[in-house]
């Protein structure tokens, strides 16, 4: 028996027996699933990036001729959100990222400047301190007591108090402006309405010792450093906050980036209109079958120009091309890190802007006319984009942005609010390319808690009474969309008001009220389905439909704390 046994041999591959194969072959398993695990359980980093008056079709990912390698290679390889709303305005969409909920309820129900002029409309109203308020858990709040590093960089628009600022809303790190815009290259003399008020951490500081600034390039060193430090020092997950205050005027870039764009915008801003709607068929964000609005950007005025107006103007639009041009470059500085720390696929980037192209003209601000370059700018076609000039581009050239869409910043239709949104995430593992489905600034907070697997705290929050978010984590429909079909039912209502106006979305349907003079104004109603420029008005076609959204938008406003004025025309943007 024993000679029987000892004579059974284990068989050998060349000079390695079995068992030593299945010794290598189980070490190799255990050691490739303890790797999968890792990776699993790894906690993702979050790179937000906010871009400032963006139009929809400015970067080439929408169909614009603005070069955006960066934006587009994030675009094609991540996904591209075609109904992703925002506020009209700038701090309401950064107080709803931010919460996670309404901009009535998080504090900057309305923009601070407005209610600054009208304080027996707003003063001491719930919703309408200025500034956001403690009765939400700020999403960098929430990250840091779960133990991410929180850092920030660039414009910050909800709050210019000591106790106010991000240092005091759970940013671990940061260097902000803190008013909503200013000289993007710190120039000396400033203007009343843009202090230069700059703020590091808990420290104000003197914007004199800001040497070499250019906003964007600055923003993005600034958070590039606050990265490098964290990984030295602590090398913990990150929440990274970029927010810059480009392409805002006054529009001020590079003279080498604005020469890039040199004649491109010489035939106008129906020609720009024009090509860039047949790009976004092309690109399959735009259905041919759509009801496409008439043009909008005054091609008969712009006709009328003398050819140095016209110069002009075109000269604006390529100062504004190149400061997106910049953004573009900075989003670049901002991945090459990522890639060089091998924290680029483990990192959620998410692109967006705060809301539609502005329009403004600034008329009422006598330093930016050409024709009265006041006392300390110069508005010269010669000067334009440089740091002592002071300038917007022609409402034409938003309404071109814009496209399809009707009107821009300032405004509910969806000039105002539908924005470019991109998602960048490897491990996301998302089928989709481009994603239809109605989205809002507010599904920001949940989406990005969904991804850390971080609970939203509920009610109680850091000893005090907050709300929950309104807002719903993308993350289900991003992964499953065959199985979950929206982010949002098609029996959900999602409300908005600014400036008195207002508006309610529900399914493909949207209501909108726009007040006029005399408050004579009536509520309107488009399928956004088929009519993205809100051009032919239903109310008098589905009565019963428009009737259901009237009041889902009066269940909004008694939700949400909505105030609106008595003389609605007098608070127009």
């Amino acid at each position: 028996m024993r000679q029987e046994i000892s004579s059974r041999r284990t068989p050998t591959f060349g000079n390695i027996s079995q068992n030593t194969l299945l010794h290598i072959f189980l070490v190799n398993v255990l050691a490739d699933d303890s790797h999968s695990q890792s990776e699993t359980n790894q906690r993702p980093n979050f790179l937000i990036i906010v871009a400032d008056d963006l139009g929809w079709s400015d970067i080439s990912p929408y169909g614009g001729e603005i070069h955006t390698p960066n934006l587009q290679k994030l675009a094609d390889n991540g996904i591209r959100f075609i109904d992703f709303h925002t506020a009209s305005t700038c701090s309401p969409s950064r107080a709803m990222l931010m919460s996670g909920t309404d901009h009535h309820i998080a504090g900057v129900g309305q923009m601070t400047e407005t209610m600054q002029n009208f304080p027996d409309v707003w003063k001491d109203k719930p919703g309408y301190e200025g500034y956001l308020n403690f009765r939400v858990a700020a999403l960098p709040e929430i990250l840091q007591d779960a133990g991410y590093f929180t850092t920030m960089s660039g414009k910050w628009h909800l709050g210019m108090n000591p106790s106010q600022i991000p240092a005091r809303r759970g940013f671990e790190d940061s260097f902000v402006l803190l008013p909503g815009g200013g000289n993007h290259y710190n120039y000396e003399i400033s203007v009343p309405f843009l202090p230069r008020v700059y703020v590091r951490n808990s420290t104000y500081i003197d914007p004199n010792t800001l040497t070499d600034f250019y906003s964007t390039d600055y923003f993005t060193t600034e958070l590039i450093e606050s990265l490098k430090r964290n990984a030295m020092n602590r090398n913990v997950p990150f929440f990274a906050f970029l927010s810059f205050t480009a392409p805002h005027w006054p529009l001020q870039a590079p003279t080498d980036v604005i020469a890039k764009y040199k004649g491109i915008y010489d035939k106008g801003p129906s020609a720009l209109r024009k090509a860039r709607l047949e790009n976004q068929q092309k690109l399959g964000i735009l259905s041919r079958n759509i009801s496409l609005p008439p043009d909008d950007t005054d091609e008969e005025g712009w006709n009328r120009l003398t050819s140095e107006e016209k110069a002009y103007s075109a000269k604006t639009m390529e100062v504004f091309a190149a400061m997106v041009d910049r953004v573009d470059q900075a989003i670049g500085r901002a991945v090459d890190y990522l890639n060089e720390s091998n924290q680029f696929d483990n990192t959620f980037i998410l692109f967006i802007s705060d809301n539609g192209a502005s329009g403004n003209t600034l008329v009422d601000v006598p330093i930016s006319s050409p024709s009265q370059p006041g006392q300390y700018f110069n508005n010269s076609y010669e000067n334009l984009g440089n740091k002592n000039s002071f300038v917007a581009y022609d409402p034409r050239w938003a309404h071109a942005s814009t496209a399809p869409s009707r009107l821009f910043k300032g405004f509910l239709t969806e000039g105002g609010i539908r924005c470019p949104a991109i998602v960048h995430y490897p491990k996301l593992r998302s089928p989709l390319k481009i994603s239809r489905a109605f989205t809002t600034v507010m599904d920001i907070l949940p989406t990005v808690l969904d991804l850390a697997n971080v609970p939203h705290p509920g009610t109680i929050f850091r000893n005090r009474t907050v709300v929950t978010p309104r807002g719903k984590s993308w993350i289900p429909f991003l992964r499953q969309p065959r199985k979950y079909k929206h982010v949002h039912s098609e029996h959900e209502s999602t409300g908005w008001e600014l400036f008195a106006q207002r508006a309610i979305r529900r399914g493909k349907y949207k209501a909108i009220l726009m007040p006029s003079e005399g408050n004579t104004s009536r509520w309107e109603l488009y399928d956004l389905s088929r009519d993205k420029g809100e051009l032919h008005n239903l109310a008098h076609e589905t009565e019963h439909i428009l009737k259901e959204l009237i009041e889902a938008w009066f269940a909004y406003e008694a939700e949400t704390g909505v105030v609106l004025p008595e003389d609605e025309w007098s608070v127009r943007f």
